[in-house]
């Protein structure tokens, strides 16, 4: 099990949804940041089925999911972009348009490091998930080789890292002891979400309490993985 990449002096999480980076690697965004990472968020769907009211103002969450991820992003520290491809939400495939307008922004933003979803995991019911996953991952290739998407007429850039989360067969754990906070407080941004991912409802400071301990449950799960408090898991793929 490897343990704690250097601090990378720029990262990129190229997620589904506006709030997957929070749950999926908020906390290792945050000692990052502090340490002085640049970190910028790359969203692929537009959040517009996150809501159960059937008679939501969908224009209007969207948008109120846009301005979430940001405030998300400022208290994880991030000084870097948010950018949101806008694909309708559940309706994320991949494809080689798609592909090219990741592998931009890698190209554009040149992260060391790339976080994105295990695109192989078992039994992966959402297929928004499983599609930014190999969007990422096939980007990544694209993005390293000047001979894929000329026309972008920017440098390619090679990442060294690829960090997949929600995986199956983590081998990589960062500690993220002193970050629990930051991640908790990052996920409460998205205020959107709080009945569909949250549970937060009616009874809001007890229930508020039990997402909280949730999270810190998950983050105590990976710390013993190795011996620390809190940690989030990865499988690592070297990119270079």
């Amino acid at each position: 099990m490897r343990l704690d990449l250097p601090t990378p002096a720029r990262a990129l999480a190229i997620v589904a949804h506006p709030d997957d980076a929070e749950f999926q690697c908020g906390a290792t965004f945050a000692k990052w940041s502090a340490a002085g990472c640049v970190v910028n968020h790359l969203v692929c769907t537009d959040g517009s089925k996150g809501t159960w009211d059937p008679n939501a103002d969908i224009d209007a969450l969207v948008a109120t999911r846009v301005r979430e991820q940001r405030a998300a992003a400022d208290r994880l520290g991030s000084t870097g972009e948010v950018v949101h491809l806008g694909v309708t939400d559940g309706e994320l495939e991949v494809t080689r348009e798609l592909v090219g307008k990741v592998a931009y922004w890698i190209r554009v933003l040149r992260p060391d490091v790339v976080l994105a979803h295990d695109p192989w995991r078992r039994w992966r019911l959402h297929p928004d998930h499983r599609a930014a996953g190999f969007l990422a991952c096939d980007a990544v290739v694209a993005a390293r080789d000047p001979h894929f998407f000329p026309e972008h007429d920017v440098p390619p850039h090679r990442p060294h890292t690829v960090l997949l989360f929600e995986t199956e067969e983590p081998d990589h754990v960062e500690d993220v002891t002193g970050y629990a906070d930051a991640k908790v407080d990052a996920l409460l941004a998205h205020e959107s979400q709080f009945e569909t991912t949250m549970y937060i409802t009616d009874d809001h400071d007890a229930q508020a309490t039990a997402f909280r301990a949730r999270i810190l449950g998950e983050l105590e799960q990976f710390g013993r993985l190795v011996g620390v408090r809190h940690a989030e898991a990865f499988k690592y793929v070297d990119a270079r």
